[in-house]
């Protein structure tokens, strides 16, 4: 009998061939297989875009870190002229903050004067820079190797560090250097409050030499910047702000009588504090020592000739008038030799010598002691017509000079290391952001 017997072989292949027939043509469920092979890459954006977000954040805190790093670096390079201090100053800062220099990969960097940008000259500009790796979340599956975060700011110290100021609003030659005169302001600033074209005027073969110089007028027919006598390590400014008064408001305390009429001497002396009517007279070989305390000059005329010596620490020197004419003034001859520093505390504090702003502006104050004339502290005289050469030859010595007017008319030197001194600062530490 015959039997039929079915061909196996081919019946699985047209089985098979049916099948992936049809698999091909039924598009139901096809978006799963589309959303599978495109899933990774959709992850990968989502994460990606997520992450940014976050390191955006990131930078965005690091940025004020490195902001609030350079001001305070800058503010304290400007008060102290000490660059070892800055990083430390700096990273303190920036660590309030939450990033601190050497953890969680933190690195902080501070150059003086910066290494990049517009200010890679001025030596009064702070470069600060912060970096951070961050690890990646999701978008590591693209790429393992950490993301770098970095933030960078330059600030520049202004104000803070003055040690001559004149006050006048309007005048022509509100700080003038006249001859031969050689004025070196170590490690501080000159501010000049006239906004007059030639407030500051800087003639023959005089020359300043100073940390900064700001003018709120200008120099004349030639710009400040462009003067060769004119020497400055952290610029000078024109159109400025006028640099307020130190000392506005300070009382010089209250008197009354008189302690001493016309007082002179020619010979040693030891001579208290009170009310000196008529002004004071030391001539040539006089050597007169003030105790501590208050000297009040009602009317008259301080008149110290060559060959004098007045001497006194803890002193204040008062020009005033009790009936509000012919106030007190000075006249310091060249050969005279004082030295006198400010009392450290009480209403006179920090202050050597004192006009009393009801005074006459242009009341003329004539300080020609040269290299063996030494305040120690402020002379303060706000509506003074001061002419000034003196100051001991040295930098870790402390005078402000304040008055209406200035004129240089000798060698004079002035530094402001006036820690014990109990000086107000000529202008607020300040630092601004520049970059």
């Amino acid at each position: 009998m015959y039997r039929f017997v079915p061909d196996t072989t081919k019946t699985v292949r047209a089985l098979g061939t049916d099948l992936l027939a049809r698999f091909f043509r039924d598009e139901s469920g096809g978006y799963l297989v589309l959303a599978g092979l495109a899933l990774p890459a959709a992850l990968g954006m989502v994460s990606l875009g997520t992450e940014a977000g976050l390191w955006y954040y990131k930078h965005q805190a690091m940025q004020g870190a490195a902001d609030s790093g350079a001001v305070s670096a800058a503010v304290d390079y400007y008060l102290e002229s000490n660059g070892s201090v800055l990083q430390l100053q700096a990273e303190s800062a920036i660590a309030t903050y939450g990033f601190v220099n050497g953890s969680n990969g933190v690195t902080v960097t501070v150059n003086r004067p910066p290494q990049s940008g517009n200010y890679t000259t001025a030596a009064g500009a702070v470069e600060v820079i912060i970096t951070q790796p961050q690890a990646r979340l999701l978008s590591a599956m693209w790429h393992a190797q950490p993301i770098s975060i970095s933030a960078r700011a330059v600030a520049r110290g202004t104000g803070g560090k003055g040690c001559v100021l004149a006050l006048d609003r309007s005048a022509s030659g509100a700080v003038t250097l006249q001859g031969n005169a050689q004025v070196t302001l170590t490690g501080c600033s000159l501010f000049d409050d006239s906004n007059n074209t030639s407030a500051l005027t800087v003639g023959g073969t005089s020359r300043l030499s100073a940390y900064s110089t700001y003018v709120v007028g200008g120099c004349g027919t030639s710009t400040c910047s462009s003067i060769s006598n004119i020497s400055v390590t952290n610029g000078i400014e024109t159109g400025t702000t006028p640099m307020a008064d130190p000392y506005a408001g300070t009382a010089s305390g209250s008197y009354s009588g008189c302690a001493q009429h016309n007082f002179s001497a020619k010979s040693a002396v030891t001579i208290d504090p009170g009310v000196y009517c008529g002004g004071m007279a030391l001539n040539a070989g006089a050597n007169v020592t003030l105790n501590p305390g208050v000297y009040y000059l009602d009317q008259g005329n301080l008149q110290v000739n060559g060959g004098a010596t007045m001497t006194g620490s803890g002193v204040t020197l008062v020009f005033t008038s009790s009936n509000g004419h012919n106030y007190a003034n000075a006249t310091i001859n060249g050969g005279a030799t004082i030295d006198l520093t400010a009392p450290d505390s009480g209403a006179t504090k920090g202050i050597v010598m004192y006009g009393d702003p009801n005074m006459t502006a242009g009341t003329t104050f004539k300080f020609e002691g040269g290299a063996t004339q030494t305040l120690g502290g402020a002379i303060y005289l706000p509506e003074g017509a001061v002419t000034f050469a003196g100051g001991a030859n040295t930098t870790t010595g402390c005078t402000q000079l304040i008055g209406n007017t200035i004129t240089f008319t000798g060698n004079s030197n002035f530094a402001i290391n006036c820690k014990n001194y109990g000086t107000k600062p000529i202008g607020s530490a300040l630092a601004s952001l520049v970059e």
